[in-house]
């Protein structure tokens, strides 16, 4: 075996490398997948303490009702939406493909719902302020409602994507499995 450096093994030129092992695809796209996903539940978990703290503020009258406006209902049920996140980083250690259904079903019901919920709650405010330039709820000093609307599309973005890479690692461990059935 040569160094970087050093002369080239006696007998070859250097076209010998057809023959050795690589990993299989599925692995390495396992890889790839967790990666992604673990960055979005990093996400996710910014929003998350965001809104925690948000909610806490208001609720614990921490600054005064001008600054911190008071939640809005579809933010309590939101605040489960970090289960189906914990599922997810459970399952990836062994592959547990049954964490993996259970954080995706879980992430629908505990996140994507409760976002659906948040547009159709805030749409009469945000309809109040684009039509009439009327706000009645506030964060430090702008409208709740646009700045909850941005948190509302991100939070479905970074969802989206989560179950699209969860989605897709599924069927990188269905392939690997397989495999390992047929032999």
């Amino acid at each position: 075996m040569a160094s970087r450096a050093g002369p080239r093994a006696a007998g070859t030129d250097g076209s010998d490398f057809e023959h050795r092992e690589r990993v299989a695809k599925h692995y390495q796209m396992s890889v790839t997948l967790k990666y992604e996903i673990k960055k979005l539940i990093y996400v996710h978990l910014v929003i998350w303490l965001l809104l925690v703290a948000k909610m806490s503020v208001g609720h614990l009258r921490l600054l005064s009702h001008d600054q911190v406006a008071m939640p809005y209902q579809w933010e309590y049920p939101y605040l489960l939406s970090i289960l189906p996140s914990l599922l997810g980083l459970l399952s990836f250690p062994r592959n547990n493909i049954s964490y993996l259904v259970l954080s995706m079903i879980s992430m629908g019901l505990f996140s994507i719902a409760p976002l659906i919920y948040g547009s159709m709650e805030m749409f009469p405010a945000a309809q109040q302020l684009y039509r009439h330039g009327k706000a009645y709820r506030f964060l430090f000093g702008f409208s709740a409602v646009s700045i909850m609307y941005l948190v509302l599309v991100l939070a479905v973005q970074v969802h989206a994507w989560q179950l699209y890479y969860s989605k897709k690692l599924l069927d990188s461990w269905f392939t690997s499995t397989q495999e390992k059935k047929h032999k």
